[in-house]
């Protein structure tokens, strides 16, 4: 309240609070407009670096798992059952190299976004940040570019000791892995999800006959180096990658970054791109080739009712 025998005018209250406006602005229009400026540049990521991260936190994963199988201490637990039936594990192995992988690459690169198959319910954090040193292999192979944070999703399938992915790959740059020389287009081996490969079946004589070699294994990353010329010869041999119902993103992202790498083709039954953004599901099924006619193979595929797509 004014004090008595003094009346505020209002027009006089306006101009004073424009004035106050006016000051205010000048001296914090510039720090404002930066702050604008650098809010539409936004964040960015260099893939080289993003690729040598994700390396060494497969590593990390890696000897966590191994930690913990020496120590004998997996407490192993069901989380459910897949849609084929199959129980899906997890141990204090899958927790703990979550917690190693997804934490390195976060604290590294706050911005990015991050999912993983696993969630930890603690929530202890790990502090470890990544040094920033490339292998040799990757720095040879592999030019530094860098993209909008905004445009990358990071997928992680916490290693478990079963099938974990020992290779690496960057579009249009390089991978550790080959094709190789040649691939059946006429009689292919489909390598298939060993927990639905009755299903499959009938699938896959309706699209190659009758007669074609089927060979089931677990694994997304493994039957995808099976496509491939790996170092070693424990990998079984097979022409084409078929899944026939759902499946998860984590589970096959590195395999199809591994595949597109080397000029092959991971997708849809339906010939269609896999979209890695949004949610975890791929319900398009999968077909996945490399130096064959992927196209062709797309258009020998018989269709699938809902339920099974």
């Amino acid at each position: 309240m004014a004090p008595m025998g003094i009346r505020l005018s209002p027009l006089g209250v306006v101009v004073f609070c424009l004035l106050g406006l006016g000051v205010i602005y000048h001296l914090y229009a510039g720090m404002i407009s930066n702050r604008i400026s650098a809010f539409k540049q936004g964040k960015t990521v260099d893939l080289r670096e993003l690729l040598a991260l994700s390396v060494e936190a497969a590593v990390q994963g890696g000897r966590e798992v191994k930690r913990i199988r020496e120590d004998n201490t997996l407490d192993e637990k069901s989380k459910g059952k897949t849609k084929e039936g199959a129980s899906e594990k997890l141990t204090l192995g899958d927790l703990n190299s979550h917690k190693k992988m997804f934490h390195l690459i976060k604290n590294t690169f706050p911005y990015l976004q991050v999912n993983s198959e696993e969630h930890d319910s603690t929530g202890e954090s790990e502090t470890a940040v990544w040094n920033h040193v490339i292998p040799a292999e990757i720095a040879q192979k592999v030019d530094s570019r860098e993209v909008p944070a905004e445009s990358v999703t990071v997928w992680i399938d916490p290693l478990d000791a079963t099938q974990e992915y020992t290779a690496w790959a960057m579009v249009g740059a390089g991978a550790n892995v080959r094709a190789r020389e040649t691939y059946s287009e006429k009689a292919p081996q489909v390598i298939v999800s060993r927990s639905h490969a009755g299903k499959v079946k009938g699938f896959i004589g309706a699209a190659f006959g009758n007669d074609t070699v089927i060979i089931p294994a677990g694994g997304a990353g493994y039957k995808v180096l099976a496509l491939l010329d790996p170092p070693d010869d424990k990998y079984d041999k097979a022409d084409v990658y078929i899944h026939i119902t759902y499946i998860k993103k984590w589970d096959i992202c590195a395999g199809n970054a591994i595949l597109k790498a080397l000029g092959g083709h991971m997708t849809t039954l339906k010939g269609e791109e896999i979209d890695y953004r949004g949610h975890e599901a791929n319900n398009g099924g999968l077909l996945a080739s490399i130096n064959m006619d992927h196209k062709a193979l797309v258009e020998k595929l018989p269709s699938l009712d809902k339920e099974r797509g």
